[in-house]
């Protein structure tokens, strides 16, 4: 896929060739073109905006968006623990608590946070809270659920695995066991970061089978080997950027490092002591050493050398395989991610926008709040309400002996909810001055 450095303006880019999508309620048709709908029911996405003017470029936007912890959007969930079957943990918070305005089939808005981050992160709050909220106080009357993943978010590790940027199954099983509870509810996923790329590439893997009805990916890494280049490329953006992005992930293994000795001759706890000893990696030195050789399980790890883990891991190069709708957003001035898709690939299902700023994740708007929760709740809207869902293609899913949910065929990998972790103040962040990446 050809890769570009975004130039400064806000557009939105289309499919040359248009996908036609089956109506809920048909009027005078009942199919309509991508184009057509997100033209009608995202106005939003096409308005540009103007930011706070202390926020001058996208490296004071990111920061701040790092470094804020607001007390809007206030958001409480209800945590469930899910097991796999590689003996990890997931934690799945949900909202709203109350749920009497919510149907059965009410749509479910699956989240996927950004490399270290969790329910409580803010510009997570700034979509959840409004899609959460009842219809009758001005919100979309949607339920909620943030995967949280292994080590992230008081999530204990279990098992001698974190996870990576490649990795899908953890997001798979969450996914299968969320349809399990709301088998009517059309399944809506969004991801931020390094959740954005996990997102594409599940979409990618699943095709016409995913769980998911729709996907909207925020900030997203796409070339891994390109993008992590520029970052290294100045003194500036490697001295300060690529080592807040490798000291966070050197602090997950700061926070989990008695869970993951207590597998004493695994491979990932025979590499701690080596990534422990980094002070203020870079991105490039900790996955060069850590992420690269043990990220995962054998026979894919450990890598040759981390462009082959890179190239593994990227979401750019799977984008033509993405089947349902998908509208990704990112913005001309992210100093994290410079190189971006100059189109779909080919694929019709495929909306990508450019803000002309943002910063990683950190579109504020001047007068307060951020631009980016409209054009996703109006985009989440559409997917849910206005499009006719097709159920039939996923894969059946069985409960085994033990107690695990497993769709057929892949009776290798599974989960089953092990209890519930209470309710979770999603207003309450870890300290620190970075809490998520």
């Amino acid at each position: 896929m050809t890769m570009e450095f975004p130039s400064r303006e806000h557009r939105v880019i289309f499919p040359a060739t248009q996908i036609y999508l089956r109506l809920k309620k048909p009027g005078h048709s009942e199919k309509e073109a991508l184009q057509s709908l997100v033209e009608r029911k995202c106005e939003s996405l096409f308005r540009d905006y103007r930011a706070p003017w202390w926020l001058f470029n996208g490296h004071a936007r990111t920061l701040y968006g790092f470094r804020m912890f607001s007390d809007m959007d206030q958001m409480w969930y209800e945590r469930k623990i899910l097991r796999v079957s590689d003996g990890g943990t997931l934690g799945l918070d949900f909202a709203p608590i109350d749920t009497s305005h919510l149907e059965d089939d009410s749509p479910v808005v699956v989240v996927i946070p950004g490399l270290t981050g969790g329910s409580h992160e803010a510009y997570i709050r700034a979509i959840l809270a409004p899609a959460s909220t009842a219809v009758t106080k001005g919100g979309l009357g949607y339920r909620v659920v943030v995967v949280n993943l292994r080590g992230c978010a008081g999530v204990p590790i279990t098992s001698p695995r974190l996870y990576t940027p490649g990795h899908t199954d953890d997001f798979r099983l969450a996914l299968v066991y969320i349809s399990q509870l709301y088998p009517q509810a059309p399944l809506l996923g969004v991801g931020f970061s390094l959740g954005a790329g996990i997102l594409i590439r599940y979409l990618a893997e699943e095709g016409t089978a995913s769980w998911l009805v729709s996907g909207c990916a925020l900030g997203c890494p796409w070339d891994n080997v390109l993008n992590c280049r520029i970052l290294h490329s100045t003194f500036f953006q490697r001295n300060f950027w690529a080592r807040i992005l490798g000291t966070a992930l050197r602090q997950l293994l700061v926070e989990n490092a008695a869970a993951l000795r207590s597998f004493p001759d695994h491979p990932l706890a025979l590499a701690l002591p080596e990534a422990l000893a980094l002070r203020y990696p870079t991105l490039l030195a900790f996955d060069t050493i850590f992420s690269s050789r043990v990220g995962g399980p054998e026979p894919i790890f450990p890598f040759p050398d981390l462009d082959t883990y890179y190239d593994w891991a990227a979401s750019h190069i799977v984008l033509k395989d993405v089947t349902v709708p998908l509208l990704a957003i990112d913005a001309t001035d992210d100093p994290l991610v410079r190189a971006v898709p100059v189109d779909s690939n080919g694929n019709p299902s495929v909306v990508l926008a450019r803000t002309r700023i943002g910063g990683h994740l950190g579109w504020f708007k001047a007068g307060g709040g951020r631009w980016i929760t409209r054009p996703v709740l109006e985009w989440l809207q559409l997917t849910a309400e206005d499009l006719a869902h097709n159920f039939n293609n996923r894969l059946p899913v069985h409960v085994d002996g033990a107690g695990f949910f497993r769709e057929t065929g892949r009776d290798g990998m599974g989960c089953k909810h092990i209890g519930d972790g209470g309710m979770i103040n999603g207003n309450r962040g870890p300290k620190g001055l970075f809490h998520e990446l």
